[in-house]
């Protein structure tokens, strides 16, 4: 009776340490942001886009056309447990340029400032809504022309 007791207690123990373990926090880093001292080397007005892919490099995402401005993106997500990813932090450096190429500004964005945009599907009615495959296929019988057949 005694082995029987250490045996429920030591699987009864071990869900609670599965239990426990697995409603720990978990933490995720995605994207890149150079550190401050490398910004510092960056000198607006002087420096050019090649400058700033020789210091702090190229980034992952930049403006739609091909002669836009650099962004560089990092965020921290918090998963717990069966809940949804929470984002606890972000940092957008912005590097914006001149016609001729020079550094026009570098502007540094926190999760304080950003704004909440909301996003619309935009789907398109369908003439097809309430109309069953067999009704689709058989209601065509009717719509053909057999003038057009022979052309």
């Amino acid at each position: 009776m005694i082995g029987y007791r250490n045996r429920v207690a030591g699987l009864l123990a071990a869900l609670c340490l599965i239990a426990v373990a697995a409603c720990t926090a978990q933490y995720r880093n995605h994207g890149y942001v150079p550190p401050a001292e490398d910004l510092q080397k960056l000198v607006v007005g002087v420096d050019t886009r090649a400058t700033v892919d020789d210091v702090i490099g190229a980034p992952s995402a930049s403006g739609l056309l091909s002669d836009g401005d650099y962004y560089y993106v990092r965020s921290r997500m918090r998963e717990y447990g069966p809940r949804r990813p929470q984002v606890v932090d972000r940092k957008v450096v912005a590097i914006s340029f001149n016609p001729d190429d020079t550094i026009r500004n570098i502007e540094t964005f926190g999760l304080q400032d950003g704004m909440v945009v909301p996003l619309t599907r935009r789907v398109t009615d369908s003439s097809v809504l309430g109309n069953g495959l067999l009704r689709q296929i058989f209601g065509n019988f009717g719509n053909i022309d057999p003038s057009t057949l022979f052309q």
